[in-house]
């Protein structure tokens, strides 16, 4: 198959430019060139490109090994004697030439190894049984991280099994090759994964220079935090800093125990979060109330606006607020401690910052607010862990784990149709681990 281009006539400018004026006008480019160029492969030779016979709109290009290179054993990969070869050729696939779909032929021979006995030979463009060749596999993984994996086998023509070998390829290897050094800041959180209530744990780097999935677990328990530490390892679990939790009690035991020189510092969302049920409890509360005892619903349309920001009221939710403002109604009040509260994050020293804790949970306590009363109990439980947050600078925050988290819930949208718990972790590494990506012969642009 022959490419015919056309010449350079204006030469000014470049390095060769004597000889090229003595080379003709047209010149050809073979298929042969540019896979020699993009897959190279040693000790074998690509022999001849033609359309199959037997496959329509399908290129196959025959390889055969190079005269004098012996083949090597696929198990010790020592050079070694052909013992004898295929009786009908293999092919694997390629990445697609436009509309044509390009498969690699070749006769397999058998070798006799003096260590692994008579096998099959091993060749540099794919491994194993698998019928694609590596750098169409690592194409598919790249693609699958930015399409579905269905989408992605409609669009190469390929059946997802495919798709789904390749990304587990490149996830397998990409955790054995990954580095794991200079973690100084971790978060662990839990999250939903299907109906049920079922949660996995994840662990995530959160330092300023990488961001990443580090280990999934399958539940959320202790002894599922435990696990995942230890899987880091204990030269990585004593350079950890700082690590970022939510309120979880299992998260305490563990992190104590195996990161005992880290400053534990709590999610500031889920603090938010934590108040935020309170304020909708006492919310549901009184609204039920009024309801019975049959008073004007004065917090009908006001869920939100409550459990907003002050700042990003709309005009007629500022309006009501303001004519609530001097109400002695419960959410009301409630409204305007949890506002108070906000404060609490602008404070530079640990030292006022705790006392203005303090004085935030007195308050709170003789408000007669039960569910607010029982927020700020937590709050005080928790006192050192919130504090830390003003010890560690103001610079570890849940905010990164939470956009992580969204990340996650966004591909186990696009993973519909996966039925085992393999195949989401996977894809959950695949998409946030930043995994290195096998070195292959194929080169893209």
């Amino acid at each position: 198959m022959i490419f015919r281009c056309a010449g350079l006539k204006n030469t000014e400018g470049l390095v060769n430019s004597n000889e090229l004026r003595n080379q003709s006008l047209m010149y050809c480019i073979s298929l042969k060139t540019i896979l020699n160029r993009a897959q190279p492969i040693k000790g074998f030779v690509y022999e001849s490109v033609r359309f199959s016979a037997q496959q329509t709109d399908t290129i196959e290009v025959t390889v055969v090994a190079r005269q004098g290179c012996q083949a090597r054993c696929s198990g010790c990969g020592r050079a070694c004697p052909t013992y004898d070869h295929a009786a009908q050729p293999r092919l694997w696939l390629l990445p697609p030439v436009y509309k044509f779909a390009l498969a690699l032929a070749y006769t397999m021979r058998r070798v006799d190894c003096s260590a692994c006995g008579v096998v099959v030979e091993k060749v540099p463009w794919a491994t194993g049984k698998y019928r694609l060749c590596e750098g169409f596999r690592l194409l598919l993984a790249r693609w699958a991280r930015k399409l579905s994996w269905e989408e992605t086998a409609l669009s190469f023509k390929v059946s997802w099994a495919d798709v789904y070998a390749s990304v587990q390829w490149v996830v397998a290897y990409g955790l054995e090759h990954r580095s794991l050094d200079n973690i100084r800041a971790i978060g662990i959180d839990e999250i939903c994964v299907r109906v049920g209530w079922v949660f996995w744990t994840l662990i995530y780097q959160i330092d300023t220079h990488m961001t990443r999935l580090l280990w999934v677990g399958q539940d959320r328990t202790e002894a599922c935090v435990f696990k995942g530490l230890d899987r880091l390892g204990q030269r990585v679990c004593q350079s950890i800093r700082y690590v970022c939790t939510d309120l979880c009690g299992s998260y305490r035991v563990a992190i104590a125990a195996r990161l005992g020189g880290a400053l534990h510092v709590l999610d500031r969302f889920h603090i938010r979060q934590r108040l935020n049920k309170a304020l909708d409890d006492i919310r549901r509360r009184e609204v039920a109330a009024l309801a019975k005892a049959g008073l004007k619903p004065q917090l009908k349309k006001l869920r939100w606006a409550l459990l907003k920001n002050r700042k990003n009221w709309t005009p007629k939710e500022r309006r009501r607020m303001r004519e609530l403002k001097h109400s002695s109604l419960d959410s009301v009040r409630a409204y305007w401690l949890v506002a108070a509260f906000e404060h609490f994050w602008s404070y530079l020293s640990p030292t006022w910052a705790g006392k203005f804790l303090l004085g935030w949970c007195h308050k709170v306590q003789h408000s007669g607010l039960r569910p607010l009363e029982d927020a700020s109990i937590t709050l005080e439980i928790h006192r050192e862990l919130l504090l830390n947050y003003f010890r560690a600078k103001k610079e570890i925050s849940g905010g990164v784990i939470e956009g992580l988290n969204n990340k996650v819930k966004l591909t186990f949208r696009k993973s519909y149709g996966f039925r085992t718990d393999k195949a989401r972790e996977i894809a959950l590494f695949h998409a946030l681990g930043k995994l290195p990506e096998p070195e292959v012969t194929h080169g893209f642009f």
